[in-house]
């Protein structure tokens, strides 16, 4: 049987089995962090935080703010090398050479969620970006594979997409995948939708 999370995300369901992904769409300018750290610091042995937007330094800042337990976090770096920016190798912190290499973003969830155990959650900041360095079709299947390895190690995740920067058929294309879909509006209203 799934392990059932709690989620804190005001009128999201109390719990999501294992296996779970949800979808956050967001404008542009939405605030986006107080929803992601909701979702990370509720219920949870270990995090993965992918940001494909920020550094590693500024991710880590906002798990601080939002008072998010950050020895239970690994963030995956994908700008900082590309950018020239010091960065240093640990357990916590793993860096990509540039963003748009998507195969060694899904291979280094596969390894925390092989080297980790409990209740792990991944977020992904975000799928914009991810379209912005490569392209939709390569990154619809990077998202599927990670998809993928969230139901095989019974972890959960929230994937971010801004709305206001696609075309209602690549909103739609990717809603499809996930499992339910947190809306963000520009006021900071959130309304969840979960798939039967």
């Amino acid at each position: 049987m799934d392990p059932e999370y709690e989620l804190a995300i005001e009128s999201a369901p109390t719990s999501i089995p294992g296996g779970t992904a949800l979808l956050l769409l967001h404008p542009s300018i939405g605030e986006t962090d107080r929803i992601d750290t909701q979702f990370l610091k509720t219920d949870t042995d270990r995090m993965l935080v992918i940001s494909t937007r920020t550094t590693a330094r500024e991710v880590a800042q906002k798990l601080e703010h939002y008072e998010v337990d950050a020895s239970k976090a690994t963030i995956l770096d994908t700008l900082s090398a590309e950018r020239g920016y010091t960065r240093r190798q640990s357990d916590d912190v793993r860096y990509i050479g540039r963003p748009e290499n998507l195969d060694a973003i899904v291979d280094e969830a596969e390894r925390f969620l092989e080297e980790t155990a409990g209740k792990r959650r991944l977020s992904l900041d975000s799928i914009t970006e991810m379209i912005y360095y490569v392209d939709r079709d390569q990154t619809r299947m990077a998202v599927e594979s990670l998809l993928a390895l969230l139901e095989d190690h019974d972890a959960v995740g929230l994937f971010h997409l801004a709305v206001g920067v696609h075309d209602d058929a690549v909103v739609e294309e990717f809603r499809s995948l996930f499992d339910g879909v947190i809306e963000l509006d520009e006021e900071g209203s959130v309304t969840t939708s979960m798939t039967e």
